[in-house]
């Protein structure tokens, strides 16, 4: 007989309190060792519609509502007895005559009507009473069969097929989550495919449909790691795109995409488990650019395989930089590495020697970061060769001999210190792999790809070789903010043919990530022709639309942030669930003002300082990757902010304008995307130019 939870059940027990938790544990681990055992205490729920459906009783409150079948033990719900009572008798768990996946139904006829408010008795009086197209039926032209195959419950066909744009989020809330995707996608004109119908003698729970919601547990520590995490669904229930990336089989290396909140970094944990799971001698590498990023990676791998010590002992989750640090000290000895500052210096110091042409501070600094050290060149052949993909200024081949006379000088300076870069520490790991020496992990799994430089790359690429399942990216080009393009191709990384991309949101609300994806164009390609589209990208939930207000000044502004702040702590929103971020250290001043009117404690976050309960998160949109709150507010999008006028006026030539305002405009769509309930923009006059787009229609 198997013993299964369902995601309700989760849901459920997050919201009880940690004792009621701890009781409601104790419960399902005894019903999970023997469902017979004397001590459980059963009762029939006469007046549930699913004659499966009994109470168990957790305490002299707490009641757990349990689906007995042939089928097996099914945990659904768990509450205090009259809401529990209520949840089941509403409710009846049912194999979908179409589709054949197993599916919890909310009960018609015992759901009350949407009542949709009329404007007269808001007190709001409409100016002038016009039409809308929001009025019109959303989904009145497919027929009951069409409506079915998607997943929607027979009983619930008549009420989507008079779904408005004003009541489809109320509707669609009481169905299962298949059928709410696939209406989502028809309401902003995508054709999804309906999933093949299972066959009538194929197992209801096996359909991939139903796995997202219901999971067979078959050990006590799989029920452990269910229950310790019950706010964590995403350690038990994955999406079936999601797990059908964790779980295949790729020749070469392969890459996930999808827009802000689609899961990326989910399915590259999962992935990372999966593959240390599915080869028992093997060592996983789960990385990321950042160390933050890195220790949150760290954490939700811990309630993702709570209890595996040996397992979680075989997967390293380390910063890539930490990594390329630890593996030189250990192959080479302690490095020491050039700050950036003085590479500008010895730059500058080799350019005043070459008289016959003068370059710019920002474009040497830029020419040598981008081209020449990334990708390691070390001859003057090799520099007259390379493409430069990334860097738009043109240069002839007497410019080029003189530039590289100024590299090779900076070189020879930073060599006589003993002083090496990041790209020099990647490059000698690259040459050391390449020479057959012993490679440390056997799979590496890489999160917030886009970020990855050049020789950070080359190294990744040389790490697992050409292992099968020996490499997988997550990453969104949209959130590109730190690197320039590059082609991963050119590095041995094709991912042609295995690049996937995800389409469902479930962090941010509609109206949040439909605004956010304004500031971004439909389509984006990366060097090698690889395309992400934000198009067909829907949210799982409804939300207020984000805020903008542009202030006359900075104290305006302040009030505006802080009152905003005051109304969400009010609703119930605790500080640490609420960021304020800025485009840079210099607006940190106006964030603190804010948060301070308020005399709510906040925290500034950087690499070494994260999210800590009791306190709002202050940093800057670059820390802000890798984060998510129920509110965020985003400051000082002012003119000249953001885009910020300094690296506009360091461009050595017009053509790279377009890198910076695309990777500026990134960045905002980064600090909003990181909001899941409330978004407030704000600014002073005159504001971002990138607002306009924003609000835009």
């Amino acid at each position: 007989m198997d013993f299964r939870i369902a995601d309700t059940f989760t849901d459920s027990l997050g919201r009880l309190t940690a004792q009621e938790q701890k009781s409601v544990k104790t419960t399902a681990f005894d019903l999970q060792m023997n469902p017979a055992a004397p001590g459980l205490s059963f009762h029939k729920l006469d007046r549930a519609k699913d004659p499966n459906f009994w109470s168990l009783r957790v305490n002299a409150d707490i009641r757990i509502i349990v689906h007995r079948a042939q089928s097996g033990i099914l945990l659904c719900y768990v509450d205090h007895h009259d809401a529990a009572y209520s949840w089941a008798e509403r409710r009846k768990i049912e194999r979908h005559p179409t589709t054949g996946a197993m599916q919890l139904v909310e009960i018609r006829e015992r759901v009350e009507e949407v009542r949709i408010t009329p404007l007269a008795e808001t007190g709001v009086q409409p100016e002038v009473a016009t039409p809308s197209v929001r009025t019109v039926c959303l989904f009145d032209n497919l027929r009951k069969y069409e409506l079915m195959a998607f997943g929607v419950p027979e009983e619930w066909v008549d009420d989507v097929r008079r779904a408005t744009e004003d009541t489809l989020f109320d509707i669609i809330r009481h169905l299962p989550q298949e059928a709410q995707e696939a209406l989502l996608k028809l309401a902003v004109g995508e054709n999804p495919e309906p999933p093949h119908p299972a066959p009538a003698e194929a197992d209801p729970f096996a359909h991939p449909d139903a796995q997202r919601r219901f999971r067979v547990l078959t050990n006590v520590e799989e029920l452990r790691q269910a229950l310790d995490y019950p706010w964590d669904k995403w350690a038990v229930f994955l999406h079936p795109a999601q797990s059908a990336l964790v779980e295949r089989a790729f020749t070469g290396p392969a890459r996930v995409s999808g827009s802000a909140g689609t899961g990326k970094t989910i399915v590259a944990l999962h992935r990372a488990v999966h593959l240390a799971r599915a080869n028992p001698k093997s060592r996983v590498l789960l990385t990321t650019f950042s160390k933050p990023l890195a220790n949150a990676l760290r954490g939700k791998l811990a309630s993702l395989a709570p209890s595996d010590d040996a397992l979680r002992a075989r997967i390293a989750v380390k910063a890539l930089t930490a990594l390329g640090y630890e593996l030189y000290a250990e192959w080479f000895g302690q490095p020491q590495i050039a700050s950036a500052s003085l590479i500008r210096s010895l730059l500058s110091k080799a350019a005043a020697d070459v008289l016959e042409y003068k370059f710019s501070a920002n474009f040497l600094f830029g020419e040598w970061s981008d081209v020449v050290d990334a990708w390691q060149l070390k001859s003057w052949e090799a520099y007259r060769d390379v493409s430069r993909l990334g860097r738009k200024t043109r240069i002839g081949g007497k410019q080029r001999e003189a530039l590289w006379s100024i590299f090779e000088r900076a070189r020879a300076a930073m060599a006589e210190r003993k002083l090496v870069t990041w790209s020099d520490i990647f490059g000698r790991l690259t040459e050391h792999l390449a020479n057959g020496k012993t490679r440390p992990f056997d799979h590496a799994v890489v999160d917030e790809a886009q970020d990855l430089g050049v020789a950070e790359a080359r190294f990744l690429a040389a790490l697992t070789g050409e292992r099968p399942d020996g490499l997988f990216f997550a990453g969104d080009l949209g959130q590109r903010i730190f690197q320039q393009p590059f082609s991963w191709k050119a590095l041995g990384l094709d991912v042609r043919g295995r690049s996937f991309t995800l389409r469902i949101n479930y962090r941010t609300s509609h109206q949040i990530r439909s605004q956010a994806d304004r500031l971004l164009p439909g389509m984006i390609s990366d060097v090698d022709g690889n395309t992400e589209g934000r198009r067909g990208t829907v949210s799982m939930f409804d939300g207020p639309p984000p805020d903008v207000v542009i202030s006359r000044g900075p104290d305006d502004e302040a009030g505006v942030v802080s009152a905003w702040i005051s109304k969400r702590l009010a609703e119930g929103c605790k500080a640490h669930e609420i960021g304020v971020f800025v485009r840079s250290d210099a607006e940190l001043k106006r964030a603190r003002a804010a948060v301070k009117l308020l005399g709510t404690p906040f925290i500034e976050l950087n690499d070494k300082v994260e999210v800590e309960d009791g306190a709002v998160a202050v940093t800057t949109m670059h820390f802000a990757k890798g984060l998510e709150f129920r509110s965020v507010v985003v400051m000082a999008c002012d003119d000249e902010i953001i885009p910020l006028q300094e690296r506009i006026e360091s461009v050595a030539d017009d053509a790279d304008l377009e890198e910076v305002y695309n990777t500026e405009r990134h960045l905002l769509y980064v600090a909003c995307t990181r909001a899941r309930d409330h978004l407030l923009v704000s600014g002073v006059e005159p504001a971002s130019e990138f607002l306009v787009d924003f609000l835009e229609n």
